[in-house]
């Protein structure tokens, strides 16, 4: 099937999705988190005042980047009553273990537990390294060694998807597909819906099919009509809060649920007023 028919296609049959709502006690939507990568510009110029906002727009929890630099992140968050479960970190500390001036997984973990993190997930993979199936192969080698220390400090370990993983490679196969068949059972996954859908997937159906095998979720939603490249960035406009694009939340939330995932955060790669916009995703969650 051709791919943009594929999304054009799974566009119409999700409005066909007959909308039912979430149980009021619904774990997600009780505990929904942010991924503060979205906030990032504005916790450059006041970190305190921002987790603030954050709080007030109703989240309950915030997922921070560039973990271990990311100490007034989580205090503020704290000093704001918002958990701090997860963070994404450096993660060349995996990849590319040694490398000069990437500190060493091992101490990056002991910082997790001090902070009292339970998750810690890559957050991306340099193109160099993922060239071919063989590079997503070792790629996954190097990940499950990593898990099986972060499992013993008590702390799971998890990949991060962009679309390029999605992308056919050597005989019709993915790079996902080789993360799928080569992850230890230590070794999960963080699903970015947005993502998800942008690699010519439907979310909610990668979600049940990874049943036990994803931590976590990144919701975010696609804006109708986008033209969608072939697995690569698109413009800032295609980034929309949570019910105003392509992506059906609702069953992806079910999906979750079924699947066993920990927790859901709201992220939005680009907006022109982040702070509107994430309070407007949580907005609509409460209202589902």
């Amino acid at each position: 099937m051709n791919r943009r028919f594929f999304l054009q296609a799974s566009l119409a049959s999700s409005l066909a999705i007959p909308s039912f709502a979430l149980e009021a006690n619904n774990p997600y939507r009780k505990n929904i988190g942010l991924q503060l990568y979205t906030l990032r510009n504005e916790l450059k110029t006041d970190t305190a005042g921002t987790l603030k906002a954050v709080a007030d727009a109703g989240y309950e929890q915030v997922e921070p980047y560039g973990f271990p630099e990311a100490g007034d992140m989580i205090a503020a968050a704290k000093d704001n009553g918002l958990a701090v479960n997860s963070s994404h970190f450096a993660w060349e500390s995996v990849t590319e273990p040694g490398k000069e001036g990437v500190p060493a997984f091992s101490e990056i973990l002991q910082k997790a537990k001090d902070a009292g993190l339970t998750h810690l997930v890559i957050p991306y993979i340099h193109a160099h390294k993922r060239e071919n199936l063989d590079g997503y192969k070792n790629l996954a080698e190097k990940m499950n060694v990593a898990a099986v220390e972060a499992t013993s400090a008590g702390i799971q370990l998890s990949y991060h998807n962009h679309a390029f993983e999605f992308q056919p490679m050597d005989g019709g196969k993915t790079g996902y597909d080789i993360f799928r068949e080569e992850f230890a059972p230590g070794m999960k996954f963080e699903v970015d819906v947005f993502w998800v859908k942008v690699g010519g997937v439907d979310p909610s159906t990668l979600i049940t099919d990874l049943k036990g095998r994803v931590s976590q979720l990144h919701l975010k939603d696609l804006q109708k009509g986008s033209s969608i490249p072939e697995f690569g960035s698109l413009p800032n406009e295609a980034f929309k809060e949570l019910g105003k694009g392509m992506i059906p939340i609702e069953p992806i939330i079910e999906a979750a649920a079924e699947a066993g995932v920990a927790h859901c955060h709201v992220e939005q790669d680009q907006s022109p007023a982040p702070l509107q916009s994430i309070a407007e995703s949580a907005t609509y969650l409460n209202s589902l």
